[in-house]
């Protein structure tokens, strides 16, 4: 089961920092979030998506143990 770990808004948007998910594939995690979260599917295109830390195409797959991390952009300097 992969594990999603949100930051910033996108924790905000979900009400939560962590959610255990079931999707095979990164777009159809995207595409999960969204449903089940409206709130952060307006951002989530914004966002950065690492899945166990690099940035992959949404045909790769994901398994027990996956790590995804949401980042939206962040300001500051």
């Amino acid at each position: 089961m992969p594990v999603v770990r949100l930051f910033a808004a996108a924790e905000e948007a979900a009400g939560t920092e962590r959610l255990d998910r079931t999707e095979a594939d990164l777009g159809a995690l995207r595409h999960g979030l969204t449903a089940d979260h409206p709130a952060l599917g307006a951002i989530l295109a914004r966002c950065a998506v690492l899945v166990d830390g690099a940035r992959v195409d949404d045909d790769t797959p994901l398994t027990a143990g996956t790590v995804v991390d949401v980042l939206p952009p962040f300001a500051g300097g």
